[in-house]
């Protein structure tokens, strides 16, 4: 067995609009997202988060599900319109009432509350009446909004995470427009990522001024990244990985942990790249006490003519016409039901990455899981596939650490079977499988498993 370090944090993830249903209960106003769902053709089989897995009436059920498998840390997400209905002004109590007891009750059961500021659900005003991520104004709405959450909630959160994903929020709602808001541009995701850098920033700022000493409590952002292997030892392709990485993950790590954007992007972009101003970089930089990782998959990368274009946005690829990469898998790896690559190696090799790059920080994994055609079998659900993936990761994990990288906590992805965006309902990640007819949480094998990794603090070493 591979015995983990004595305080490593074990813990799961969800995210507010993927689970909490109520989408107009108690309150809340609309999202971004309760729009883009009604756009015919936007989401698989014209699913929508109206009802999800419907956690905002059987919350204090699902914090028991957490304890029962035993787990340290929840990750969770704060929904915007359900705090502020018009984005700003007027406070919803019910909003705050939700959250303070889901607090509550997460730290009763010894489960450390992980909220998440932004997980996509930008309130519908703000991008009516704003323009949403375009506009610098939201910078400051992003602030006015954290302040809100801090100013009732610090006093029992240790660790805050600003902007979840932002790459997946700029470049698949501006770039590509598969997700909300659903706008297409070449230029605009450059443009959105850039205001949530200075919002992350800007609210990092105010926490250390106004509500850190309350609670000495810590804050950064999960930023996702897939590892790029080059598909070749030739040059060009070694500099094609690395360069798909700086449009990946350097995009926003670099202008954090180093103080502005990797030059291949400067070079490249030119004009479309916006610039910080010197007061800019000096509040960007250092605006994170750890680092905070989601990672799925990996593809190999090589370096490829002007005229390739990424077909499959969800790949994380970007724009390819942007970084000359073109992306490939081994046809010998094993596929998720999202059809991403399973390659535990790159997760040992990405976490190596960051910690010579950034400067050796202090590391979790926010989310890591995988999606399978799991199937309820008189009662049971046997999802040995995700076991297998889970063991394979975390044992990658156990292998970085052992060789320095300071690695401290792992989230799954998920706790329970949600919303899985435009996908919809056709996806499961979590380790409870939910019936979305009835709401029933049926745990899968992986929970049980889950269950007895966390009690021995250890995973069964591969062969």
């Amino acid at each position: 067995m591979l015995l983990f370090p004595k305080d490593f944090l074990w813990g799961c993830s969800t995210s507010a609009y993927q689970v909490e249903g109520a989408w107009d209960q108690d309150g809340k106003g609309p999202s971004v997202w309760d729009v883009f769902t009604q756009i015919p053709g936007k989401i698989n089989i014209g699913h929508d988060a109206r009802i999800a897995a419907d956690h905002y009436n059987r919350m204090e059920r699902d914090v028991q599900l957490m304890a029962d498998i035993g787990i340290r840390a929840y990750r969770f997400s704060i929904s915007w319109s359900r705090i502020l209905p018009q984005g700003q002004g007027k406070v919803n109590k019910m909003g705050i009432a939700f959250y303070s007891k889901l607090i509550d009750l997460l730290l009763e059961k010894d489960i450390t509350p992980w909220p998440t500021l932004f997980h996509w659900d930008l309130p519908l005003t703000l991008q009516f009446e704003k323009d949403g991520l375009l506009n610098p104004y939201i910078v400051d709405a992003f602030t006015e909004y954290a302040d809100v959450c801090f100013y009732y909630f610090a006093d029992r959160i240790k660790y805050w995470l600003t902007l979840n994903e932002p790459y997946v929020y700029a470049m698949l709602g501006y770039g590509f427009g598969c997700m909300a808001p659903g706008r297409k541009s070449m230029t605009e995701p450059y443009l959105a990522a850039h205001h949530l850098l200075l919002a992350h920033a800007k609210i990092v700022q105010l926490f250390r001024e106004k509500y850190k000493h309350i609670n000495n409590g810590k804050i950064s952002l999960p930023l996702n990244c897939d590892w790029r292997e080059p598909l070749t030892y030739k040059p060009e392709d070694t500099a094609a990985a690395q360069r798909a990485l700086d449009f990946f993950l350097g995009w926003f790590a670099d202008p954090i942990f180093l103080g502005d954007y990797p030059e291949s992007m400067k070079v490249r972009l030119g004009d479309r790249l916006p610039a910080f101003s010197t007061d800019e970089k000096d509040m960007v930089r250092g605006s994170a006490d750890f680092f905070a990782l989601n990672h799925y998959t990996t593809h190999y990368a090589e370096a490829c003519s002007e005229g390739f274009e990424n077909a499959v946005p969800w790949e994380n690829g970007g724009f390819a016409e942007d970084q000359h990469v073109k992306l490939s898998s081994d046809p010998t790896w094993e596929k998720t039901e999202m059809g991403w690559n399973v390659v535990p190696y790159g997760l040992y090799k990405l976490l190596h990455w960051i910690h010579k790059r950034y400067g050796q920080p202090e590391t979790y994994i926010t989310e890591n899981g995988c999606a399978f055609n799991d199937q309820l079998d008189n009662g049971c659900v046997n999802d040995h596939q995700r076991i297998e993936f889970l063991r394979g990761y975390i044992s990658e994990c156990h292998k970085a650490i052992g060789e320095g990288v300071k690695l401290k906590g792992y989230f799954v992805w998920s706790l329970l079977d949600n919303f899985e965006w435009m996908l919809g309902y056709s996806k499961r990640f979590g380790l409870y499988y939910v019936d979305f007819q009835t709401a029933k949480r049926i745990p899968k094998a992986s929970a049980h498993w889950y269950c007895n990794l966390i009690k021995s603090n250890s995973v069964q070493e591969l062969k």
